[in-house]
């Protein structure tokens, strides 16, 4: 059998492991004993089997574990214990209601489409794990109801290494998964982060999103914009496309993009997905940049056979020349967003070097 590069192994959402743990506790309520491994649905339609542990039935009661494999993604919920304890309601016979227990956030904030001090379970998850359990528990529930409780041992200290703070998820983690299945590297994930970032932002009827690259460039905006509340900054990361298209999806008119060289440039060249590796920073570009602005043609041409965005930011350090050149280049960041998303938003551009210090701005509409 051909053996997987590394890196490509996917693995399975916390929503998956925790549906495949809920079946595995209602069927040992079914049959007397839960089993040591289960075969789920996914959200996807897909099967899976997962393997159980830390099971017991008491007839009344049942629990089981999955432990979360994401597979090659670098997820701080691998090796999760998704924890399922579900008990039987003999007076609400097929009622089928969800929990979450220790581990798992508490939802404090308007704008996830989830009740506000009720579960980080987000509808998709808890619609399979609802379905799971009721394709195992069968008749059962045309004598009784079931509570079950999902909960995380260490969620909450692992909700730390998260932004779940920033949506207003308390005390945990979140229970996710649009399809059951982890990608490597949290593509789908991140993805899917940034574009509820901005949604959150929306429903709160925040007028204004700051949309940064990483965590340097986010501390830099908020310095900036100390008067913004929280839930207006998201960590795009390289997701520009999807967060622009939610921008734009859920009408905010104001918008605030904070980078460094390397990631303006490749949005001044054109690219939605700035993920180094996607495209190559345009040198030429920066080579052009800095000719417009007056820098020697022996300088410009350094830059436009350099590999690095940085190198151009050195460059033009060395001449005084960094503030034009910083303005010139988010000049062009607006005229290419300009192109892509006319008339939909204000576009303001925040740029700062590796430190985290203010370089230049630059505004405009898109």
């Amino acid at each position: 059998m051909e053996k997987k590069a590394k890196g490509t192994r996917k693995g399975y959402t916390t929503g998956a492991c925790s549906a495949a743990a809920a079946r595995a506790a209602v069927l040992g309520l079914v049959t007397g004993a839960v089993p040591e491994a289960v075969d789920c649905e996914l959200p996807n339609g897909q099967q899976a089997r997962f393997a159980v542990s830390d099971a017991h039935c008491d007839g009344l009661n049942a629990h089981a574990v999955v432990i979360k494999d994401a597979g090659d993604d670098p997820d701080v919920t691998d090796k999760a214990p998704l924890t399922a304890d579900v008990r039987l309601l003999p007076d609400a016979p097929g009622a089928v209601i969800l929990k979450g227990g220790a581990g798992v956030g508490t939802v404090t904030m308007q704008g996830l489409g989830l009740e506000v001090g009720g579960p980080a379970i987000n509808p998709v998850p808890r619609r399979n794990i609802e379905a799971n359990i009721r394709a195992a528990a069968a008749q059962l529930l045309e004598q009784c109801g079931l509570e079950v409780t999902i909960s995380v041992p260490g969620g909450e200290d692992m909700a730390k290494k998260t932004l779940n703070y920033r949506l207003g998820i308390v005390g945990g983690i979140s229970i996710l998964g649009t399809t059951g299945v982890v990608h490597p590297y949290s593509t789908a994930a991140f993805r899917a982060s940034v574009i509820q970032g901005v949604e959150v932002a929306a429903n709160q009827g925040q007028p204004i999103v700051v949309l940064t690259t990483g965590g340097r460039t986010e501390k830099f905006t908020m310095r900036e914009l100390p008067e913004l509340a929280p839930a207006c900054f998201v960590q795009m990361g390289d997701f520009l496309k999807y967060a622009l298209d939610t921008v734009v999806k859920c009408g905010i008119r104001e918008v605030v993009i904070g980078g460094m060289v390397g990631k303006l440039t490749k949005i001044a060249q054109g690219e939605t997905i700035t993920h180094a590796n996607r495209s190559a920073v345009d040198t030429d570009l920066l080579a052009e940049i800095a000719a417009d602005i007056g820098a020697p043609s022996e300088v410009c041409n350094d830059i436009r056979h350099s590999e690095m965005a940085r190198y151009a930011s050195e460059r033009m350090e060395e001449l005084g020349l960094i503030d034009p050149f910083y303005r010139a280049l988010g000049e062009r960041v607006i005229r290419t967003l300009h192109g892509r998303y006319a008339g939909q938003f204000h576009l303001r551009v925040l740029m700062c070097d590796f430190d985290g210090n203010k370089l230049a701005e630059a505004a405009g509409e898109v």
